[in-house]
């Protein structure tokens, strides 16, 4: 019997998981690296859809002070988003915060001495990981893989983004209002999320406001939002953008994108049902 790969990775979401890489990883923070390793591997905690570094603690230049926090918060199913197309788990995005803990093992800080700067660190009990530190990307001013930079978190080796140009024609609406009608979109497709639907910026017919919200994606880079009017009511951070996308998200500079979770998608005639997700 065939086994679909999503069903497969949602199977293995509620388990600790880990994958070596083979790029040498650095941390800095407070003007110093205070990570160099080329032993390092990503890890997944439970439920977690992203995954973050961890490293051998010899390869850590800052002092390790166990944290006064309590080490293990357990997540409950109160706590994360709903994928239905993946798994009855409830997810952990990364806005669920570094200190929520599914698996059992000490908190620390990772401390700069003479700066007053730290960023947190978890050591998990699990033997496969013995004498690693899982850390807080975010905790850090700035990574690298190699000599590039990264952000937002380290990219997932399973993980991956396609573009491509199509001529299906696409509507977009929201309470019987056209937002957008384009017969050249840009098609993003990555895994285990909807297809996104970037619109040209001459297709848009929505009355735009400006945002200032900004949120970051490890594969697209810095995205920009526009809230929408709507029958006289702001619909707010409706639309994102990429003003100065990451390599692999080039082409949709230019494109505007809908949360199609808020909106009424019309491909080629036919309404799609909105997908649910963690930004339904």
């Amino acid at each position: 019997m065939s086994i679909r790969l999503r069903d497969a990775w949602g199977g293995q979401l509620g388990e600790l998981r880990h994958e070596p890489v083979a790029k040498r990883v650095r941390a800095r923070l407070a003007g110093g690296t205070v990570v160099d390793s080329n032993r390092a591997v990503l890890v997944w905690e439970p439920r977690r859809v992203v995954p973050t570094y961890a490293v051998p603690v010899e390869d850590i230049a800052a002092q390790l002070v166990a944290s006064a926090a309590d080490p293990v918060k357990e997540t409950g199913a109160a706590v994360g988003f709903a994928v239905p197309d993946v798994t009855d788990l409830p997810v952990l995005d990364p806005r669920i915060p570094f200190g929520v803990r599914s698996i059992a093992g000490q908190s620390v800080e990772i401390r700069v001495p003479g700066s007053g700067r730290s960023a947190l660190g978890f050591r998990p009990s699990d033997e496969d990981l013995s004498g690693y530190v899982i850390l807080d990307f975010a905790g850090f001013d700035r990574w690298l893989e190699e000599d590039d930079e990264i952000i937002s978190h380290p990219h997932d080796p399973f993980h991956r983004i396609d573009i491509r140009t199509s001529s299906r024609h696409v509507q977009v609406m929201l309470g019987g209002e056209v937002l957008a009608d384009t017969v050249r979109p840009l098609l993003l497709f990555e895994t285990m999320l909807p297809v996104r639907y970037y619109i040209p910026r001459d297709d848009v017919t929505a009355a735009l406001e400006p945002s200032r919200t900004t949120t970051y994606c490890a594969y697209k880079g810095e995205a920009a939002y526009w809230s929408v009017r709507v029958g006289g009511d702001i619909v707010a951070d409706l639309i994102w953008h990429y003003e100065n996308p990451l390599l692999d998200a080039q082409p949709v500079r230019g494109h505007l994108a809908f949360f199609d979770e808020k909106t009424d998608l019309v491909i080629d005639g036919t309404p799609r049902p909105r997908p649910i997700t963690p930004w339904s």
